[in-house]
């Protein structure tokens, strides 16, 4: 007889979405003491900050770690030798995408304005951008910055995309990062979602930030320490420049920062994947990973070994 799967899961949540396998033993495991088992076929890391708490797989025999996230910078500093680490791809581009559209759609169309003015019982009509007809800059084209043309497509906008390396695909030419300092100065609004790595890392700079043209917009959607805070609330404070931020340095946010205060900022609290989509998407992920351990073939969203 075949001994069952073992696979570790953070939480009931989870556990719960994931529902009844045959062939499969789960564990609740959060990974904040002793593992309960020595050894897992699959675990499945906690959602969000939890990127310390992979140290506690040493001594741990696991053949794959999954990880509720897309990102995972820092994970090769602390994961274990020895293991295989999958990251949540397919699960959060959508949400992400969303709020990526909602905060583009919520600055250009003055919706913060809108609040405040009712908050303090007028009416204040004002004309605003559209979205129709911007030029929009993507920096970051994988999963998400994908998900993100293809909503933006539908309000007629002009989309300029930026990656690692220039290519081009069905769509036509995709930029490489060089290409930036010519192609800021020509965007309306530029939405940055490039994973967070030692080369990006500042990449949204005082050199970055004053390329960009007088007005523009820039939604950060990746990871805070991609920009140069101190270099946004200068650019912020000068009234130049607008700014969408769901991710920010340091994270969270501090009580009364000044970005808060800033009529030209609107900050949500790293909120991207945070929908009721994530859970039935990352219960998809974890039976798909599952099934395929059981039939014998690789994981999908490898990206690292330890």
């Amino acid at each position: 007889m075949t001994s069952p799967l073992v696979v570790g899961v953070p939480g009931t949540t989870l556990r719960t979405a994931i529902g009844e396998m045959e062939g499969v033993e789960f564990v609740e495991w959060d990974m904040s003491g002793p593992a309960p088992v020595s050894e897992f076929d699959i675990v499945v890391q906690p959602y969000m900050g939890a990127t310390k708490k992979l140290a506690a797989l040493e001594g741990v025999t696991a053949k794959l770690v999954q990880s509720q996230s897309i990102g995972y910078d820092g994970v090769d500093d602390v994961l274990p030798p020895g293991n295989v680490f999958a990251n949540a791809s397919s699960v959060h581009e959508t949400s992400t995408a969303e709020l990526t559209l909602a905060l583009i759609l919520a600055v250009q169309r003055g919706i913060p304005d809108f609040v405040r003015a009712a908050d303090e019982g007028r009416w204040a009509p004002a004309r605003y951008a559209s979205l129709a007809d911007r030029t929009v800059l993507i920096l970051g084209y994988g999963g998400v910055g994908k998900a993100i043309e293809d909503r933006l497509l539908p309000f007629e906008v002009n989309v300029v995309r930026v990656a690692t390396r220039a290519r081009d695909d069905d769509r036509g030419h995709i930029h490489g990062i060089d290409e930036l300092p010519a192609l800021l100065p020509e965007a309306d609004i530029v939405v940055v979602g490039v994973p967070l790595t030692e080369s990006t890392t500042g990449l949204v700079d005082d050199a970055f930030l004053t390329s960009m043209r007088d007005g523009a917009l820039l939604v950060n959607i990746a990871r805070g320490a991609v920009a140069d805070t101190d270099a946004i609330l200068r650019q912020a404070e000068s009234g130049r420049l607008r700014f969408a931020l769901d991710v920010t340095d340091p994270e969270p946010l501090p009580d009364g920062h000044s970005l808060f205060a800033l009529p030209n900022v609107l900050v949500s609290p790293h909120v991207g994947g945070a929908t009721t989509a994530m859970m039935p998407r990352m219960a998809r992920l974890v039976r798909e990973q599952i099934e395929r351990m059981q039939r014998g073939d690789d994981p999908v969203n490898v990206v690292l070994r330890t």
